[in-house]
């Protein structure tokens, strides 16, 4: 019950901007979190401030991306790296950043460690930020008292991640807004194009050809049911994100329907054991035993049957196997990703390996994204060409035999 209790008036708790006056007499300005104003005005009386004006501040902000973690953990690693203290690190990040969900953010990191938390503490409180793998490198850090090289090598490691993210998202994205566009100019025209084509004719008096017959019988039903058609795809494919988002059995289905795609399924193979070997490749350098690095790089490997067959190597490790045979079981890996672990096994290197088979995914990766972007334009040009083509065409063949006619 004390623990609930403290939970729920941690939760309560409010941003407050004060100004006052120090032991000395100089003017001090700062922000304090405390459940209410009185409890800060206590707070600050405690720490010998007389206080002038005390208000509560509005913490309003964007949604913290990854990009700005990222950011933030290169920042803080910059900066031990110097030999700025930690808090002060805090303090400096969070003041200069525009976003006021991330400075939210680093002032109560700052409180819990002002209080006796250890950083790996701290963050573990924000589990939608901070994932196991950044709370354990970050715990490893702290134990061997190399916190500033590990939080360097997490920024790395985020940096290299964020950049694969990126390039999958820009290979899907120019398909994907084509389609979009496509589906609007069709709608446009079918439902304000060709009305006024049936209209002309209308007055012809002559049997139209079968395709010009086929394209009005679909614009007569945009016409009359564009508002279920608009409703049935935007609700589909809200419904479609939304089960995708919170259904296990639906992440899983389209987890391995991803990787079997003819064109993109290669190159999302690629990025996946990429992310994972990156991941395990730096958990096993910050020092994390080999069989609990797999905890981590089941949960960054992005995709369902990765996660599934990291638990099984897992299990395969943890009773004698070794790591080669474990991969070689799962039947994901390709030999070449297999032999570079088995050289690392042998040669004492596995972290340096890893590392190297990440760099050849990530290259491979950027090599895949650019020659997709080269593939499908020509591709989709020719899909638009066809399709709208196809509608003038069909729209202009009654005025051709018109002219043959006459």
């Amino acid at each position: 019950m004390a623990v609930a209790k403290k939970e729920s008036q941690q939760v309560s708790e409010s941003q407050f901007q004060w100004e006052g006056k120090d032991k000395s007499g100089k003017i001090v300005k700062g922000e304090i979190r405390a459940p209410g104003e009185a409890s800060a005005s206590a707070s600050l009386r405690r720490q010998g401030i007389t206080i002038i004006k005390i208000k509560k501040t509005r913490t309003g902000g964007k949604a913290i991306t990854q990009k700005e973690l990222t950011l933030f953990t290169r920042q803080l690693a910059t900066m031990m790296k110097s030999g700025v203290p930690l808090l002060q690190s805090f303090d400096i990040v969070g003041k200069g950043h525009n976003n006021p969900s991330v400075s939210k953010l680093l002032n109560d990191i700052k409180t819990d460690v002002e209080t006796g938390s250890s950083l790996e503490q701290a963050f573990r409180k924000f589990p939608l930020y901070f994932d196991d793998l950044f709370c354990n490198l970050v715990g490893a850090g702290e134990a061997a008292g190399i916190l500033d090289s590990l939080l360097d090598r997490l920024a790395t490691y985020q940096e290299k991640i964020l950049a694969i993210k990126g390039k999958i998202k820009s290979a899907l994205f120019y398909p994907i807004s084509i389609i979009v566009v496509a589906f609007v100019i069709t709608a446009v025209i079918m439902i304000f194009v060709i009305p006024a084509f049936k209209e002309l004719f209308s007055s012809f008096g002559a049997d139209l050809p079968a395709p010009t017959l086929v394209i009005m019988a679909i614009s007569d039903f945009f016409v009359s049911y564009w508002w279920l058609i608009f409703s049935v795809v935007g609700g589909g494919l809200k419904a479609f994100f939304y089960f995708w988002k919170r259904n296990k059995k639906m992440q899983r289905f389209m987890d391995i329907v991803s990787l079997k795609l003819p064109i993109f399924g290669e190159v999302i193979r690629k990025a996946t054991i990429a992310r994972w070997t990156r991941t395990l490749s730096t958990m096993f350098a910050a020092g994390v035993p080999l069989v609990e690095a797999f905890d981590s790089v089941a949960g960054a490997a992005g995709n369902a049957l990765y996660s599934e067959a990291t638990r099984q190597i897992q299990l395969e490790v943890s009773q004698g196997s070794t790591l080669v045979s474990a991969m070689q079981n799962t039947g994901l890996f390709p030999s070449m990703v297999i032999q570079m672990v088995s050289i690392g096994e042998e040669a004492g290197s596995l972290d340096s390996m890893l590392s190297k088979v990440a760099d050849f995914y990530e290259a491979e990766v950027d090599d895949a994204v650019e020659a997709l972007s080269s593939l499908m334009e020509p591709i989709i040009m020719a899909v638009l060409g066809v399709l709208i083509g196809g509608m003038v065409v069909a729209m202009y063949l009654p005025i051709f035999k018109m002219g043959q006619v006459v």
